[in-house]
């Protein structure tokens, strides 16, 4: 079952929130993305939300599972230009990406990039890019870069949310 809602109902007043996002459907998320700013680059911790079938009574408990299990969000660090992920039950930091300003592949227009192409082995054919949806809430978008993939693909989405006045 899928719940469809319009991204201007959900965010008055910057009210947009991880569940809010886990509720909305995929082309709502895109238009979302397409309609919000790169913002800042984000600072510190933020806690990650995965958007596995976004819309669907799947998600939030998919959300819930994968972030108590394999990833709790990003550490980000403007001195360095990187972040590290926040993984496994404990919030290990690992899997580091460079982080920095550039179009996105979704439409051309600003966002954040982080890169791991050149910082993870591992997680090389990764790309994410994020936007900022709501005071403190980023939107993400999962790239899968390479052969495998046909090129490029967007294979998930995700959203980050940092701690007021951090």
């Amino acid at each position: 079952m899928t719940t469809t809602a319009s991204p201007a109902s959900l965010s008055p007043a910057g009210t947009l929130d991880a569940t809010a996002l886990l509720a909305m459907s995929p082309a709502d998320l895109d238009a979302l993305f397409r309609a919000s700013p790169a913002g800042a680059i984000p600072t510190g911790r933020g806690r990650g939300s995965v958007l596995f079938f976004p819309g669907t009574e799947i998600a939030r408990p998919f959300d819930r599972v994968a972030g108590k299990v394999v990833w709790q969000g990003k550490d980000f660090t403007p001195a360095t230009q990187d972040l590290k992920n926040l993984v496994t039950p404990l919030g290990v930091r690992a899997i580091r990406a460079e982080v920095y300003a550039e179009d996105s592949w979704v439409d051309r227009k600003p966002c954040t990039v982080l890169d791991y192409s050149r910082s993870s082995r591992l997680f090389g054919w990764i790309r994410d890019e994020i936007r900022e949806v709501a005071p403190g809430v980023y939107l993400g978008v999962v790239w899968g870069v390479g052969r495998a993939f046909g090129g490029r693909r967007r294979i998930l989405r995700f959203a980050l949310t940092f701690p007021a006045g951090g």
